[in-house]
């Protein structure tokens, strides 16, 4: 296979990487950065293309599309116009305006796509998802799912103030960057209704986009869900809370580990990561699924139409934080 990654940033390095350890010999860059580009193709053997017409013109078999937020759409957009496979970095796109036309050419065109979900290749997700799959705490009614950490020490060789985190313009704010809790909790409890939420700037971060957010979804099974986001918390925090009529599942990231009470046994199950796991794997698993899905013409764990409901869930997040109602997904607007 020929693989394209757009963007030669952090997450377009560790791409890079993982497919050249997947077996992935045919590797191209494109990069507008001319330094940065051929350095990175030196190190990967791999071939540079200044923009992406000509990295199209190569005719890869997919293009991982690893830019800013901002670009996504229309990147992926010119890709999917060639009919070439299509892996995108979460999240899908800043702004409704496009994202349905975007989703219906690759249903059209038939292309195997997949917008980054590497939360759910995680070991702790990954283990709560089997437990609800097996149906151990009976029918699900509610779930909290939290996510947050401190913005200045997220990349701290950048001015966390010149990131595309501060301004909403470039895809940044805790609601659409922490999206990753936003998936999983749609993961675990089905399609959402309606949304109703507060978002706001509240720290002394000197960034232009909400560093704390509380979500709550009501689901299309009944179930509830609150989704607490943040920039703010001086230690880096990620877990859930899932009660059914049976039971509860807890999921603590720091303490890697999921624990599952039956409630009829009165019995606790504690499930802990692998020793020798580490964060890289969780990339690996997801694009080794991706090429895998490529080559076998089978759909991904989270294709572009998909990921389309989870942008609606932020949309609606972000206007009823703005106009303090209850907003339905535009999948349940009435036509």
């Amino acid at each position: 296979m020929k693989a394209l990654v757009v963007g030669a940033g952090s997450i377009g390095r560790r791409h890079l990487q993982n497919l050249k350890n997947l077996g992935i010999d045919e590797l191209g860059i494109v990069e507008t950065e001319a330094e940065h580009r051929l350095a990175l193709a030196l190190e990967f053997s791999a071939v540079q293309f200044p923009t992406l017409e000509a990295g199209l013109e190569w005719q890869p078999d997919f293009a991982v599309i690893a830019t800013p937020t901002h670009l996504h759409l229309d990147q992926g957009s010119r890709v999917a116009r060639e009919g070439v496979h299509l892996f995108v970095e979460k999240p899908l796109c800043h702004s409704a305006a496009g994202v349905l036309e975007f989703a219906a050419m690759v249903e059209g065109k038939k292309i195997i796509s997949m917008v980054g979900c590497n939360m759910r290749f995680h070991p702790g997700p990954a283990q709560v998802k089997q437990l609800l799959i097996e149906e151990r705490i009976g029918r699900i009614l509610f779930a909290r799912v939290h996510g947050g950490f401190y913005l200045p020490n997220w990349r701290p060789a950048t001015d966390y103030r010149e990131n595309y985190a501060a301004r909403e313009e470039t895809g940044g704010g805790c609601i659409l960057d922490c999206i990753h809790e936003i998936d999983l909790t749609r993961w675990y409890l089905g399609d959402v209704r309606g949304v109703v939420s507060m978002a706001d700037h509240l720290s002394s971060l000197e960034i232009k986009t909400e560093d704390v957010a509380a979500i709550i979804c009501r689901h299309t099974s009944g179930a509830i869900s609150e989704i607490h986001l943040d920039y703010v918390q001086r230690t880096y925090e990620r877990g859930c809370q899932i009660v059914g009529e049976r039971g509860s599942i807890f999921w603590d990231f720091n303490q890697k580990q999921v624990r599952w009470f039956d409630g009829p046994s009165g019995q606790w199950t504690t499930f802990s990561q692998p020793e020798a796991w580490e964060i890289n794997q969780m990339y690996v698993d997801e694009m080794r699924h991706f090429v895998k899905c490529v080559a076998n013409g089978s759909p991904t764990a989270l294709p572009v139409p998909e990921a389309v409901a989870v942008m609606q869930i932020v949309f609606a997040a972000k206007t009823s934080a703005r106009e303090g109602r209850v907003v339905p997904t535009a999948s349940e607007v009435p036509a």
